[in-house]
């Protein structure tokens, strides 16, 4: 890189993130449009660690700017956060910008949080694109508030720009591989008892799969955790494995939205407490597994959860809209609620779905001999019948609703269609579907929020 891009202003605010490892992000910048002087960075942080490539604060500041170039025109609707991706292959760095407008000192500005990373690590990056792109709008979407009310916008979004580059950190020492090899997970025991019980491993396989692949496993020995979090990596995606972690075998990570599965350490006293707010916003539901007491609970359905995220959302921003000073509320730890509505912190329940789909799978995969490539290739035909299953159901229902434009009120036509008699069967073919095509669980069980208790009664009326 050129060293002769002088910063632009020394007023330019820094904060080093003491970050564990090797960071692959260089660094993150808040930037803004100022009318006069033109683009502005206003804050730059920086990893505090090992890194392969140094930027000084100018070259920062250069490439801040770039991201504000060409933005003077911008329309957008209120509120809106375009996101922009940058490749600079003479500058050997790829930035991804959200572009927001902001209130700065009273006037209306053009604004934007962008990561700075080597193009180097964007095979790495891009499977972790969606993950960091949802956490830093939601952020921006608390720090619009701070800069309408003329707090200071940097401490909110410090909040989500240091925890996106300690997951950064993190998924670079302990990813799950994308190719998993069957001996390392507990489908290649002699015998189906020999890791975990039959019933524990039923259970968690069902329940990950209901919850659309979305697990935290949790525990105090570290290779029983990451046998558990390989094993369920198996009926992933290789895309989706690059969002899963390991544990560390010293100390625990923190949860981290968006990951599809992760493990993590118990602490001394044996347990591990779950941040509510992180769990809630983590794009689907999630399954809750305990490899020390073999327990499985898993959060309500794709719809339900859904409607308990965007709730608490919005009561979580209203109660920063009526925060009277920047010392009244704590925007990252503070449960809000208001009067129309109070989250449950109950949000893991029992798996009250059993299938026979899981149980057939598991039962016939341990009669075949271990240690050869049988199993691998009986579970890719076990995945690939879910796969085919799913688009099965999403073809019916187009069908029947002729691609939407009616209501779905074939629940029981389609559950004898399809051989889908037995809840669990439909809620994992249901969780597949709805990767495919996001929003089948509201369309499906109507517009009126249904509580998964209600959702239950109804279907055992089918």
């Amino acid at each position: 890189m050129s060293s002769g891009c002088p910063p632009q202003s020394p007023a330019v605010a820094k904060s080093e993130v003491p970050v564990e490892g090797e960071c692959p992000l260089l660094a993150a910048t808040f930037a803004y449009w100022d009318n006069i002087l033109g683009p502005r960075v206003r804050h730059i942080w920086t990893p505090k660690g090992e890194q392969r490539m140094f930027l000084s604060d100018g070259e920062v500041t250069f490439l801040a700017n770039h991201t504000l170039n060409g933005e003077i025109l911008r329309s957008a609707e209120c509120g809106a956060v375009d996101v922009k991706f940058f490749v600079l292959a003479e500058k050997g760095v790829i930035i991804v910008s959200l572009i927001f407008d902001g209130e700065l000192k009273g006037d209306k500005n053009t604004c934007a949080l962008s990561i700075i990373l080597p193009q180097t690590e964007l095979p790495f990056y891009l499977p972790l694109h969606s993950i960091c792109v949802e956490r830093l709008k939601h952020v921006i979407r608390k720090g619009r508030i701070w800069m309408q009310k003329g707090y200071n916008i940097i401490s909110v979004l410090s909040l989500e720009v240091v925890p996106v580059m300690e997951l950064l950190a993190s998924m670079k020492s302990h990813s799950v591989p994308e190719d998993i090899n069957i001996k390392d997970t507990v489908l290649n025991d002699d015998d189906i008892g020999d890791s975990c019980h039959e019933d524990f491993l039923h259970k968690a396989v069902s329940s990950h799969l209901q919850t659309c692949g979305c697990s935290i496993v949790v525990g105090s020995n570290p290779e029983k955790v990451n046998k558990i979090v390989r094993t369920l990596c198996l009926f992933l995606t290789p895309a989706e494995r690059k969002c899963s972690r390991l544990c560390r075998t010293d100390s625990s990570f923190k949860y981290d939205t968006g990951l599809f599965v992760q493990g993590l350490l118990k602490d001394s006293t044996g347990s591990f407490v779950l941040p509510f707010r992180q769990v809630l916003y983590s794009p689907y539901p999630t399954t809750h597994i305990d490899v020390d007491i073999n327990t499985v609970k898993q959060m309500p359905p794709c719809h339900e959860h859904t409607y308990n995220q965007r709730r608490y959302m919005r009561s979580e921003l209203s109660a920063l809209w009526k925060a009277d000073s920047e010392e009244d509320i704590a925007p990252d730890t503070v449960i809000h609620t208001d009067e129309s509505f109070t989250p449950d912190l109950n949000i893991f329940q029992d798996v009250l779905h059993k299938d026979t789909l899981v149980k057939s799978f598991i039962d016939e995969v341990f009669m075949l001999k271990p240690g050869l490539s049988l199993r691998s290739t009986y579970l890719a035909q076990f995945l690939l019948l879910l796969h085919r299953k799913s688009l099965t159901l999403l073809k019916y229902i187009e069908d029947e609703t002729q691609k939407g434009k009616k209501p779905f009120r074939s629940l029981r036509n389609l559950k004898t269609d399809l051989d889908l008699a037995v809840e669990g069967d439909l809620y994992i073919v249901m969780a597949f579907a709805e990767k495919l095509r996001a929003g089948l669980h509201s369309f499906v069980f109507g517009k009126p929020f249904y509580t998964s208790m209600q959702e239950r009664d109804a279907l055992m009326s089918f």
